[in-house]
């Protein structure tokens, strides 16, 4: 079985040089640096995207490869409504084929429970114009008849979409380069330049970039990051484990789940697959620091109930990873070009026997792959997409909780207009940065 094919080796896809003052400097080469970078280049502004590894190699391309509106945040629906018209929009401009497809998702409830989750999401999506409905479990068997197993119901929304991540945000990398953006991999962002209380440039292993307007964008690492520089935020590192099967007789043409597995059908005739409640969570300084603040989103289960004590060495969290460093002087973000978690094989043999389970006409499953990525999660399972008050200058888009593909091109649009000072178009006050300690009660998301 192979595994991913992203690493420190991957040949270096974008090499542009560093250039000496740039509007905006993005730190972070996955789908949402990328969409933000597109979308102020569109707007003939200046944009400087770093990638300390290669673009997409972490969770941008390492998803399940869902394009979802289903099982949404109500805050979010809006935003990932405008994601799914602009990824049919940018599939079309990048003028490679993205695996992009309208196949729809179900979540499929074997008890009553789930079926009332579900009712609570219909009335959301019925208010925003979403198609989504619920299936009774006739219904449901006649969705994906080679199921065996016979459920309460499901939800479903056709209008859902699936795309192949990996080759997705790198052919929307390829197209803002087209469009004007300068994209540097293996170029970490050391530092922020912070001069009379503001930004005025970013320290990175190849120079300095004058600049007044910083995104940081970058996924696990974020917390790191802002931390050298007096910014908190309660993120957590969640480890999940997927799966690729060689192509195999179609059972489903969309993306499905329970509480046990969840597939999709894939472009090249197979179908990635995960084990549900596979997640491993990483304790280490950070996720210690705020551990209060993820009591009520622990408590409804949404990542799983196993934890590690220690992070490995070098990746974000770990306690032996430098919280400390000079902008002259080799960072944590260039000992780890790439955060390639080995997948967990406990979680693999998961895959299998409940894909198994519920389909078990199929005597074996034909992985021909399996990886594992790192979800940067929040306490209430929506992002940060904000402002930093502390420090001028700075935009903050982290914390997508494993929803970052499906809704990155639509946060894309959504925090270009915020570092021009426009009006976005939605209300952000739930994705606020000062909500984790103004006082505000923790409202986890839905965990669907």
């Amino acid at each position: 079985m192979t595994t991913f094919p992203f690493t420190e080796a991957t040949p270096v896809q974008f090499q542009d040089p560093l250039p000496k003052t740039s509007d905006v400097v993005i730190i972070g080469g996955g789908v949402i640096g990328v969409t933000t970078a597109l979308f102020l280049a569109r707007r003939n502004i200046s944009a400087t995207l770093l990638e300390k590894g290669r673009i997409a190699a972490e969770q941008s391309s390492r998803n399940w490869g869902w394009i979802r509106q289903q099982g949404r945040d109500a805050d979010e629906l809006p935003i990932v409504i405008e994601a799914r018209r602009l990824w049919r929009q940018l599939a079309e401009e990048c003028g490679e084929d993205i695996g992009l497809r309208q196949t729809g998702v179900t979540y499929l409830a074997r008890t009553d429970k789930e079926m009332a989750d579900f009712a609570a999401f219909l009335k959301i999506a019925e208010a925003h114009g979403v198609d989504t409905r619920l299936l009774d479990s006739g219904e449901a068997a006649r969705l994906i008849p080679a199921m065996s197993h016979a459920f309460k119901g499901a939800m479903t929304t056709p209008s859902d979409m699936r795309a192949e991540p990996w080759v997705a945000v790198p052919a929307l990398a390829r197209l803002a380069a087209r469009q004007g953006v300068t994209i540097i991999e293996n170029c970490a962002a050391r530092m922020l330049d912070i001069a009379a209380g503001r930004i005025s440039g970013v320290w990175t292993e190849k120079g300095r970039i004058a600049t007044s307007n910083v995104l940081v964008a970058s996924g696990a690492w974020t917390s790191l990051f802002l931390r050298v520089h007096g910014v908190s935020i309660p993120q957590l590192s969640v480890r999940t484990t997927v799966a690729a099967t060689a192509p195999m007789p179609e059972i489903h043409a969309g993306a499905a789940a329970d509480e046990h597995i969840a597939f999709r059908r894939r472009q090249d005739g197979g179908y990635t697959l995960a084990a549900g409640g596979s997640h491993l969570l990483y304790v280490g300084p950070d996720a210690f620091r705020h551990a209060l603040k993820y009591l009520p989103a622990l408590k409804l289960n949404p990542f799983g109930t196993r934890y590690s004590p220690a992070a490995p060495r070098a990746y974000p969290d770990s306690w032996t990873t430098p919280r400390r460093w000079d902008a002259d002087k080799e960072s944590p973000f260039e000992r780890m070009r790439v955060l390639n978690p080995a997948p967990e094989a406990s979680a693999l043999r998961a895959i299998d026997r409940e894909f198994r389970r519920l389909f078990p006409q199929f005597k074996t499953v034909p992985l021909k792959a399996s990886w594992a990525g790192m979800i940067d999660a929040m306490p209430d399972v929506v992002p940060i997409v904000d402002r930093v008050a502390a420090v001028p200058g700075l935009v903050v888009a982290t914390g997508m909780s494993g929803h970052g593909f499906g809704i990155g091109p639509g946060m894309g649009r959504v925090l270009s207009d915020l570092i021009q000072g426009n009006e976005t178009g939605h209300n952000l006050h739930r994705f606020r940065h000062a909500r984790f300690s103004d006082g505000s009660p923790i409202r986890p998301g839905p965990s669907l």
